[in-house]
């Protein structure tokens, strides 16, 4: 049976508890799974600082990305255009949704190692008022970066536009105090900080916003609305639902307020990726976003100089001991990338760091002077 550890921003290592919820089959039209769908919905507007009437929760079949497209197809009327502020992969698929949905759109690319600029954004909307929508991700795990939303929020919203936020891989591990943004949708999914399993996407609304969109959906089974309108009744799903996936995010969020909410699971992410990143340098190999706005999620890495291995031998080795990386990314150099969250321990970081090690040694990239790693450094 295989036994590793995911060092990935999603899907990612889980608790043995939060897998045996999964060992129940619930019946959807059950007053008791409505319960949990409904308890679910309360306890993300509390983990995003806001709270109904102003706000509310829809989740939805799929991953993250059916979650953002359903957003961009169901509150951009036809007569209606996004700005999109792009900085890696997660960004531009934003332009993929609404250039399939024939959504007008354009996009602002900013460079992989920059955040999106919010004076770039205030003249872009200046010299573009049809613009209506203004979208862009938080957490860009294409690199490892974390973008600016509250300073971009504050331009879009002096605007007078809507603010649409993916926060797939940071909600949860970064705290988003999303009315005081003024964030008007938020989306993220249920494999991610939270920390369950794969299956649906949610979805925070401002309600004004989500009731100004009724007709606007571009799909039967992406049309927000339509999901909320039936969920808001009674916790009904329109369609069948991942009643495994429901389950196991309920005892997720449970075990989530018992570490101590997002602040302590923020500290713990945190303190695995600055570990991480010490740890790598003290091999030689160095983070390709810099520092100030390296996120606390994942982290791309350059190769050392002169490797002589490929990424798959890499993954192999490292997998066969125990976990799982990804590969690199972005497009302007040679990279591979390592997750931090999820049922990861600083333990786990330093044992990667140490198997990394071994490999490059065994392969003469690393100095024999270069430091030894342990639980005791």
């Amino acid at each position: 049976m295989l036994n590793y550890k995911l060092l990935t921003p999603g899907p990612l290592t889980t608790t043995d508890t939060v897998k045996r919820e999964m060992l129940f089959d619930h019946c959807t039209w059950d007053d008791d799974y409505k319960k949990i769908t409904l308890d679910i919905r309360k306890k993300l507007l509390a983990l995003a600082h806001v709270s109904e009437p102003e706000y509310t929760a829809v989740l939805m079949q799929g991953s993250g990305t059916f979650g953002v497209e359903s957003v961009i197809t169901s509150v951009i009327g036809d007569n209606e255009k996004l700005l999109i502020a792009a900085n890696g992969a997660y960004g531009e698929r934003m332009a993929d949704i609404a250039a399939h949905a024939r959504i007008p759109y354009m996009i602002y690319n900013e460079d992989y190692n920059q955040v999106p600029s919010p004076k770039k954004i205030q003249e872009i909307l200046e010299k573009n008022p049809q613009i209506t929508h203004v979208s862009m991700v938080h957490s860009e795990t294409t690199s490892g970066i974390l973008n600016d939303i509250a300073s971009v929020a504050r331009v879009v919203k002096a605007a007078g536009k809507t603010f649409i936020v993916d926060a797939m891989s940071s909600f949860g591990g970064v705290d988003i105090p999303v009315g005081e943004l003024g964030i008007d949708f938020i989306i993220s999914s249920a494999n991610k900080c939270i920390q369950g399993v794969p299956g649906f996407s949610f979805i925070i609304c401002r309600r004004d916003k989500l009731v100004e969109s009724k007709g606007k959906a571009r799909s039967l089974s992406l049309d927000l609305y339509d999901q909320w309108e039936t969920m808001n009744k009674d916790g009904k799903w329109r369609f069948t639902s991942p009643t495994h996936v429901v389950l196991a995010f309920a005892q997720a969020l449970r075990e989530m307020e018992a570490e101590g909410g997002i602040p302590a699971r923020a500290s713990r992410y945190r303190a695995n990726n600055r570990l991480l990143i010490e740890k790598m340098e003290e091999m030689g190999i160095h983070p390709y976003i810099g520092g100030e706005h390296q996120g606390p999620i994942i982290t791309t890495f350059f190769y050392p100089k002169h490797h002589n291995f490929s990424f798959q031998e890499m993954y192999r080795y490292i997998k066969d001991r125990g976990y799982a990386i990804y590969p690199g990314k972005v497009t302007d150099a040679d990279t591979f990338r390592i997750g931090n969250i999820g049922e990861i321990y600083e333990e786990d970081i330093v044992k990667v760091c140490d198997i990394i090690r071994t490999f490059l040694r065994e392969h003469g990239c690393l100095e024999e002077n270069a430091p030894a790693l342990s639980c005791a450094d």
